[in-house]
């Protein structure tokens, strides 16, 4: 059954989700892991894809946006997307949506991002309510910062 944790961070600052996930997928690659990142939109796909490029100066991060050509299957260990599917990947999953996407279930792990913003708060909330609900296996875990 898949894991959930909720991954908390002690700031409003928009940007502190995206530095969360920046880490998680270093720390959850070096342990070798493939990781889906679910971003909110193109334009957050984006933005991670250049940050993954420039993240650690001493590192490599493999990855690439999801490519939606029918019947092409992306390898990296490390991919983007925001409306596509997962493609083979089912190890960790990285929620940057406010919803809990359709296909979560297929996946190891999930790993959501709260920050302290008021309406991502209540969304994150309603997630927890139904991973619980659900039966989920859920974790918490606060971080001092990012």
């Amino acid at each position: 059954m898949t894991k959930v944790g909720f991954y908390i961070i002690d700031t409003t600052e928009a940007d502190s989700r995206l530095r969360l996930a920046l880490r998680l997928t270093d720390k959850a690659f070096s342990r070798g892991h493939r990781v889906y990142l679910n971003c909110e939109c193109e334009t957050q796909a984006k933005e991670l894809d250049e940050r993954l490029w420039t993240f650690r100066p001493s590192s490599f991060l493999p990855h690439s946006i999801v490519n939606r050509q029918a019947g092409e299957q992306q390898e990296e260990p490390i991919l983007l997307g925001w409306s596509q599917g997962p493609g083979t990947h089912n190890d960790l999953l990285i929620n940057l949506q406010s919803t809990i996407p359709e296909f979560f279930s297929r996946f190891e792990r999930v790993a959501e991002l709260v920050n302290q913003e008021p309406q991502r708060l209540q969304a994150l909330r309603d997630s927890y309510r139904i991973y619980r609900d659900r039966g989920y296996p859920l974790e918490q875990h606060k971080l001092a910062s990012v």
